[in-house]
């Protein structure tokens, strides 16, 4: 999966959704610009370890697959094995 751009998006709507804030308060510039700063920084880094939980997980997904799919390539040769067996059988 691609998590590259998580830590980017969750930045940008904060500062959208700080944005929308601070103009509905009628904040000052100097406030504004501070508080934006924040937000936009603080959200950042919970992108980023949001993006390192997604990566961990779906990186522990990926090694259990293989495992799974020899597993089910097991049970179809057995299973085509099995049917190849009863065609002799009703020959």
């Amino acid at each position: 999966m691609k998590t590259k751009q998580i830590p980017a998006l969750i930045m940008l709507i904060a500062g959208f959704i700080a944005s929308i804030l601070g103009i509905i308060n009628h904040m000052d510039m100097a406030t504004y610009t501070k508080m934006i700063f924040l937000v936009l920084c603080i959200f950042y880094v919970l992108g980023c370890i949001v993006k390192i939980i997604l990566d961990k997980n779906f990186q522990e997904m990926e090694e259990e697959e293989p495992e799974k799919n020899e597993e089910e390539a097991d049970v179809e040769k057995e299973n085509i094995e099995s049917d190849g067996e009863k065609e002799q059988n009703a020959k």
